[in-house]
């Protein structure tokens, strides 16, 4: 039959000096929302640069096209 019939999974443990404190967490969670704040000010400066001026890109031309 299939590969995996007779797979039980194993039950792993929490061990807090492999995995990580609850601090190293919370220290991922803040770098994230911060780089998540910074990429929205970002977009909004780039939205503003902008205006309201939507940008078209044309076909490139090349000398075999017809």
């Amino acid at each position: 039959m299939g590969k995996y019939d007779n797979y039980v999974p194993e039950i792993i443990e929490y061990d807090e000096e492999v995995d990580g404190g609850i601090e190293e967490y919370k220290v991922r969670d803040e770098h994230l929302s911060t780089k998540e704040n910074l990429l929205e000010k970002i977009r909004k400066a780039k939205a503003a640069k902008k205006g309201n001026k939507t940008t078209f890109r044309q076909n490139i031309r090349t000398e075999n096209s017809n």
